[in-house]
């Protein structure tokens, strides 16, 4: 028999039994071993009671038969299987019929063989179970548990199967529902415990389930909701209510006299850029007041945010103190220099203890430890109130900053000012509502609390701050007042109406009362505003200054808010003894009372369109209530907005977004940094057949904007230009040669250098003196590397209106002397160079026809050859870049085949360490697409001059084209406005990284 066919038939025999060997064989006369049908030889002895021997075997295999030798197969007669059927043994000749046969050797030699066939029977051949041996059409879904669904040959070894331990189900805790059992033994310890590295909004919990959470400052916040919603989102702040929860903005209190406060303050901002800490109508706390804050008398370098401010107002009932309060109000990212700053200015260096420094629910190490610590048999299992003693005290929730440490601390103050800086950072939450329809909201979610009469019981209430209030008659009129003109808001149309930063105090009843069964949007109700006279006063002259107190400027009542607040379980546990189910809940002088701040935040007030578009209201509640609040806004109809929802509201009202649109801010600078290395491993995570190659593209600096050394180019640029005797009037219109002249163009030595010496590190000063050999601009460079940044983004007023002017046509040019403004001549543009040498201006770009920037996107100057296709030609798109020659790709292509070439010289892990120990010191890794070493001028790195970067832009849905802001070079914008002729006077052309395509766009400054 051939390998093949043995292979095979022992595939089939794999499942027959083995060979049976007695416990008392059979033996032949001449004690010849035979073979069984197993394969494995037996002895056979002679039968005492029977004077013969014969040869009893069992089937024999024809394996078996092989491999016995010749003695065996010629002194024996076995049957095997050949071709045709069977036959007799070797020698051909049939096996003799015993005469006759002991019945007890034969019974016992049957009963060997019928076990070990039930043996073989029984065994299963495979892991599969008895169920998935069934054919497809047999199977049904229920077998795999309900053994009865199997047929009834199969059931009894089914069952047996179920049985086992492996198959066996794992028992669950019967004093737990499923939804407890995937839960921590302890929720409130495990979310108090997430809490400790990253802080947790009030309203966390309820964004986790519906947002794609991110971790940002030190925060979790919601970045944009998981269903499709950005359309949604621009409806709801255009012509509904958007909500957004913005409680990590941070606050800082100054306490101490006004004018010990305004000195120190005085000189860290500047009336050139708007108002400022002392205006008169932020001053008496009617109003929120916006600034930007730089370093003591750094003006205008060295900038540290932009933040808002409340003072407290100054005459308020049962006030006589002639301390003050200031809360200044500041995105997290720029917490830690400014407060640096103002302790500095304020002279607060000396710690004090402050009553916000510990969260209420921290815990000791020691009690925390206790409470992790638990014994073995309470994992598991449901907790019960007997289990931790009768002195044990509950778990507390955190509310507020999880993150504090109780050893650090919060609060400051000055011995020679007196004043005291504290940090209420998550002591309040503020809650923002953008859309005109943010009126209805608020006076149909918010009531105003019901005062107290003497005939009520008020032994037992834990609100005394409140009924001692009551008990003063001014206090109750000015409250009646409050009420009156919170009530006059549910008939106006738009906040815009409203005077920008109204600020109105309010105390309101626990707004969970009145949640509506079902989820409904509310609309205006033009009845509420039946007094036109108070609705105008309203309007044109704002809240009065006695009705923007409130109680939230009392820490103590605000902790006596927080402590009392009545959980939700007792609340609906009195909702279910009602008589009538779904009425009116009554809780009478136990209802909680809490203080609140309305503040108006103003729309879009910068140009001629769209004026007042997402304008809304700041509510400032204690901590403790958030969730209390949100529910009830959610259920008027509020859409819920994220982080991409703000970029979205600030992008469309034309302002700068906290921290990214403020290059000369540290945080910006940060926030850069984080960019561009978040970019760039994303960029390299793709192969470099799947991304683009920006070498190629002429794109220098695709993650990020090179401020510095655009401000620095240009102004390196006008000075050769200035130096050259040949240089025409600024005031002309021929571009195109000017363009040609200046000799900071790209040569074809400077590619060749840098193709040569890509990996290598050159200074800046060397490309600068390749590029412009200039010997005054020489000078210049080598002065300017200062310790400190010349950076400045233009924020002067006065200035801005100036540019506004130049920047459009030529009949707002011709107007804009009448106005008291300048011409734009070579004179004027030279003098605001020289008062800002290196300084960007914040722009606004439409595109003139199809296209959607993007961030990073590079606005260029377009040259005479451009403007003139387009004065023929209104349809034309814009001129085209072409491609760049790569000088670092075969450079690459040879680093490349140096590490293969060692690696097969030396395999093996010397080799990995030989290669890093080879590397010279200093070198920096090429990346196939990107440009390597220090970047050339950027200026002109293209063929059309580079002005600014695009730092937000998208497809606008309020003018429908693509729209963009960022910043561009303050010199180049003279350069570019003094050589445009007036009709095309402010045109841009706007590029993508990832794309050779110009397009033109209208530049315009808005203020």
């Amino acid at each position: 028999m051939s390998n093949a066919k043995e292979r095979k038939h022992a595939k089939k025999m794999r499942n027959q039994p083995t060979n049976v060997t007695l416990s008392s064989g059979f033996v032949t006369d001449g004690g010849v071993k035979h073979h069984s049908g197993g394969g494995k030889p037996f002895q056979a002895q002679k039968d005492p009671h029977s004077g013969t021997s014969r040869q009893w075997h069992a089937r024999t295999s024809h394996h078996a038969l092989a491999e016995s030798d010749a003695k065996e197969q010629s002194s024996s007669k076995v049957t095997f299987r050949k071709k045709g059927g069977w036959k007799a043994g070797p020698e051909g000749t049939s096996q003799d019929i015993p005469k006759y046969i002991t019945a007890s050797t034969f019974a016992q030699a049957r009963a060997a063989e019928i076990s070990a066939m039930l043996k073989a029977v029984t065994q299963k051949s495979s892991n599969s179970l008895v169920f998935q041996t069934l054919p497809r059409h047999m199977r049904r879904r229920a077998m795999s548990h309900n053994v009865k669904r199997l047929p009834r040959r199969l059931q009894e070894i089914a069952q047996k199967e179920a049985e086992k331990a492996v198959h066996q189900k794992k028992e669950h805790s019967k004093t737990k529902c499923h939804k407890a059992r995937r839960c921590h033994m302890n929720r409130m310890l495990e979310f108090n415990r997430r809490q400790k590295k990253n802080i947790w909004l009030e309203t966390h919990i309820w964004h986790a389930k519906r947002f794609h959470m991110v971790k940002r400052w030190g925060y979790c916040l919601g970045e944009r909701p998981t269903a499709k919603s950005h359309r949604a989102c621009y409806r709801a702040m255009t012509s509904r209510c958007l909500l957004q929860d913005l409680s990590y903005y941070c606050c800082l209190e100054l306490k101490g006299k006004e004018e010990e406060i305004l000195k120190a303050l005085s000189p860290m901002c500047s009336i050139d850029t708007g108002l400022t800490f002392a205006a008169v109508h932020c001053l008496s706390g009617k109003r929120q007041g916006s600034l930007m804050l730089y370093r003591a008398n750094k003006y205008p370098q060295e900038m540290l945010g932009p933040v808002t401010f409340i003072w407290k107002p100054q005459r308020t009932p049962a006030d006589t103190s002639e301390s003050r309060q200031l809360w200044i109000w500041l995105h997290p990212t720029l917490k830690q220099d400014i407060l640096e700053e103002i302790k500095a200015a304020c002279q607060c260096m000396e710690p004090t203890k402050s009553a916000v420094c510990i969260p209420d629910s921290l815990l000791t190490p020691s009690q925390e430890k206790g409470q992790t610590d638990m014994p073995e048999e309470k994992i598991g299992r449901k907790r019960k109130w007997e289990d931790d003693g009768e002195n044990a005290e509950p778990i507390k929730k955190i509310i507020g900053d999880g993150t504090r440490d109780p050893l650090q601390p919060y609060s400051w103050l000055s011995p020679t000012t007196g004043i005291m800086i504290s940090d209420f950072t998550m002591e309040m939450n503020r809650f923002r509502l953008i859309g005109p329809l943010s009126h209805a909201i608020l006076t149909e979610a918010l009531k105003a609390a019901s005062v107290h009469t003497e005939g009520e019981d008020t032994e037992k209430t834990p609100h005394r701050w409140w009924i001692e209030t009551c008990e003063n008659p001014d206090s109750v009129s000015l409250h009646h007042r409050q009420e009156g003109i919170f009530g006059l808001l549910g008939g106006i149309t738009s906040p815009a109406e409203i005077p920008a930063g109204t600020v109105l105090g309010l105390t309101v009843g626990d707004p969970r009362i009145n949640l509506p069964q079902k989820r409904s949007r509310v609309l205006p109700n033009p009845e509420k505003c039946q007094d036109n006279e108070k609705v105008r006063q309203l309007l044109l002259e704002g809240v009065p200054v006695e009705c923007s107190h409130s109680f939230l400027w009392n820490p103590d009542i605000c902790k006596s808010v927080t402590e009392n607040k009545i959980s939700d379980q007792d609340l609906n546990r009195k909702r279910s003894e009602l008589l009538v189910p779904g009425s009116q809940l009554l809780l009478g002088p136990h209802e909680s009372k809490v203080p609140i701040l309305l503040i108006q935040q103003p729309g879009k007030a910068t140009g001629d369109d769209q004026q007042g578009w997402g304008s809304g209201w700041d509510v400032l509640l204690p901590k403790g209530w958030g969730m209390a609040f949100w529910i009830p806004f959610i259920y008027r109809g509020a859409r819920v907005g994220g982080l991409k929802e703000t970029l979205m509201h600030s992008q469309y009202k034309g302002s700068p977004n906290v921290p990214g649109d403020f290059p000369d801010c540290p945080a910006g600078v940060r926030f850069a940094q984080e960019q561009a290395k978040n970019l760039l491993e994303k960029y390299t995570r793709r192969p470099p057949a799947k991304r683009p190659n920006y070498v190629k593209l002429g794109t220098l600096a695709p993650f990020c904007c090179p401020w510095e050394q655009l401000t620095r180019d240009w102004e390196s640029r006008v000075q050769a230009r200035e130096e050259s005797p040949a240089t025409p009037s600024p005031g002309g219109e021929e571009s195109g040669p000017r363009r040609d002249m200046v000799p900071c163009a790209p040569t074809a030595q400077r590619t060749r250098q840098l193709s040569d010496d890509a990996g290598t590190s050159l200074n800046d000063a060397d490309m600068m003196d390749t590029d412009c050999p200039a010997p005054a601009g020489t000078k210049w460079v080598a002065g300017r590397g200062a310790p400190r940044s010349l950076l400045c983004v233009v924020r002067s007023r006065k200035l801005l209106r100036q540019l506004s002017a130049w920047c459009g046509d030529s009949r707002a040019a011709q107007r804009a002397p009448g106005r008291g403004q300048q011409d734009l001549t070579r004179e004027a543009c030279l003098s605001i160079s020289d008062r800002f040498p290196r300084a960007l201006v914040w722009v606004r770009l439409s595109l003139l026809s199809k296209g959607s920037p993007e961030p990073h996107t590079m606005i260029c100057v377009p040259a005479e050859e451009d403007l003139l296709q387009l004065s023929r030609d209104r349809l034309y798109r814009g001129p085209q870049e072409s491609k760049h020659s790569d000088p670092f790709k075969s450079k690459i292509r040879k680093q490349k085949e140096q590490k293969k070439r060692e690696k097969r010289q030396s395999p093996g892990p010397a080799a990995a360490e030989g290669l890093a120990e080879g590397d010279p010191p200093g070198h920096q890794a090429l990346t196939l697409g990107l440009w390597s070493g220090p970047l050339p001028v950027v200026t002109s790195h293209c063929s059309r001059v580079l002005l600014g970067f695009v730092t937000q832009g998208d497809f606008s849905m309020a003018v429908g084209c693509g729209a963009a802001l960022g910043f561009v070079s303050l010199t180049g914008l003279l350069d570019m406005l003094s050589s445009q002729p007036g009709a095309e006077r402010g045109l841009v052309l706007l590029r993508p990284p990832a794309s050779l395509q110009y397009r033109f766009a209208r530049i315009a400054i808005e203020v």
